[in-house]
């Protein structure tokens, strides 16, 4: 009976082990909560915006010109880029940016010397209860300062959420 029960205890503990080591799935990377796509980085997103496709060789948003004036926390004089989608959307009124639009928008000083840089850049699924738009601030140098569902972002610019969260310029 008592070499039962030690044989009993032995496979007991051996599926014991097994269960709490759990399966290895390997190297793969979690699955994002919204749906699939991959959350939004503001450092990676940087990286995009000035090494892969200098967000500086884009349009500028339709009406303004270099070192415009500005108000509020985005500077006193303002530079925005629009990716080339964006740009398309706001030339055709669609309404809405379409997903993988990006504005950029940069903040100087009355010296005209940059002091900041902010994003929005619009990504599927990201925030549905507030147009998906990510939200990103950066610093002269590209050092991440704020990124995400930035609140201060967002009670803002809800106010002109007829407009996808956009003053700059009517999309309809």
């Amino acid at each position: 009976m008592r070499k039962e029960l030690t044989i009993l205890l032995i496979l007991i503990s051996a599926f014991m082990v097994i269960g709490c080591t759990g399966y290895d799935s390997g190297d793969q990377e979690p699955v994002p909560e919204n749906g699939g796509e991959a959350q939004p980085n503001a450092a990676e997103l940087y990286e995009q915006i000035t090494q892969e496709d200098n967000y500086k060789e884009w349009g500028i948003w339709p009406g303004f010109v270099e070192l415009s004036e500005g108000k509020d926390i985005h500077g006193e004089l303002i530079t925005i880029y629009v990716s080339d989608n964006a740009f398309t959307a706001i030339e055709d009124k669609e309404d809405v940016m379409p997903d993988g639009s990006i504005i950029v928008k940069e903040g100087y000083n009355p010296d005209e010397e940059l002091e900041r840089v902010l994003v929005m850049y619009k990504v599927k699924d990201y925030d549905p209860e507030n147009n998906d738009w990510f939200w990103a601030l950066y610093s002269p140098q590209g050092e991440v300062t704020t990124e995400g569902k930035v609140a201060g972002c967002i009670d803002c610019h809800s106010a002109n959420e007829d407009n996808d969260y956009l003053f700059t310029g009517d999309l309809s």
